[in-house]
């Protein structure tokens, strides 16, 4: 079954099916997909002999991104369904396209590459009795992490860490489960781009949902990466944005408090020339209105972000 979707959100959503038409199951499997010809069809093959040692009915969603090779194609000679995207438009937006058109109670993702083990997907469902999502983690030597980028992706996972206050071992694994009910709280919110996953992590933690990692490990890809250097610096503001979206005091308050001892410092200092300077003042009444902000945007975030 293949379903053309044209490239507007608005022209995007008066060609797709109405949801009630859809096949209600158990679990949706996402897969999306762009210029993987080589690989979609193999994935889905794989993705369809796991699912079938589960107890769970499902539906397998390649979502083609816009492709300009076979990819919808191949998808569909394997028996999975299609969702055509009339361009481009990025790794979280076919996601957020193939979750909503799926009726299921869970969300299974993973990518059209042939990284991710579909093997793994049992594991990942016999855990997700006490998780709100569990998530394929990577090991940090995985050969589907090239060596270039593996730095970066360290000080993205500590940074994480540190801001949502949980270890979070893979910021942006591309296998997870998710509980439909909860996904769809934060999908409005969920970028278009490669940060989908690493946002919906910190989101769910942020809101103390229970996640769960388990180790898996990965192939290297079939074909070549869409994933560019210059995401490294927008991951940063990324994880930045959405813990003062969610958790904002976990950025607010160290902030005011490094400038109120700058302060506190400086005001010793003058202490023993016996002459209070503008520096110290300065410093005093920056951390006071930052931790006003702080705490301002913590309100905001409680009252009108974090599901009741």
């Amino acid at each position: 079954m293949s379903i053309a979707v044209a490239g507007s959100p608005r022209e995007l959503q008066s060609t797709l099916p109405s949801v009630e038409d859809i096949v209600a199951v158990d679990v949706a499997v996402v897969i999306p997909a762009f210029n993987e010809d080589g690989a979609v069809g193999p994935t889905v093959d794989r993705v369809r002999s796991a699912m079938l040692n589960t107890p769970y009915t499902f539906d397998i969603i390649v979502v083609d991104d816009g492709s300009t090779d076979d990819t919808a194609e191949q998808a569909e000679q394997h028996g999975a369904r299609v969702i055509r995207v009339g361009e481009n438009r990025g790794y979280g937006a076919a996601l957020k396209a193939g979750i909503r058109q799926s009726r299921s109670e869970y969300v299974l993702i993973t990518d059209g590459d042939g990284t991710y083990p579909p093997e793994r997907m049992p594991d990942l469902l016999a855990a997700a009795d006490d998780a709100d999502m569990v998530v394929g983690a990577r090991s940090f030597s995985d050969k589907s992490v090239p060596h270039k980028r593996r730095i970066a992706k360290w000080f993205l996972g500590r940074l994480a860490s540190h801001l949502a206050a949980r270890r979070i071992p893979d910021l942006n694994s591309g296998l997870r489960f998710m509980k439909r009910a909860v996904l769809l709280q934060y999908l409005h919110i969920l970028p278009s781009g490669f940060s989908f996953t690493t946002t919906i992590t910190l989101a769910m933690l942020c809101n103390n949902y229970r996640v769960k990692y388990l180790p898996i490990e990965c192939a290297p890809r079939v074909g070549a990466s869409k994933l560019r250097p210059k995401e490294f610096y927008a991951f940063i503001m990324l994880v930045l944005r959405t813990v003062v979206l969610f958790n904002p005091l976990r950025i607010f308050l160290p902030v005011g408090a490094a400038l109120f001892l700058i302060g506190l410092g400086k005001f010793i200092y003058d202490l023993f020339l016996w002459n209070l300077s503008e520096t110290a003042v300065m410093a005093f009444l920056a951390a006071i209105i930052i931790w006003c902000v702080g705490l301002l945007a913590d309100m905001i975030a409680r009252l009108q972000l974090t599901p009741r």
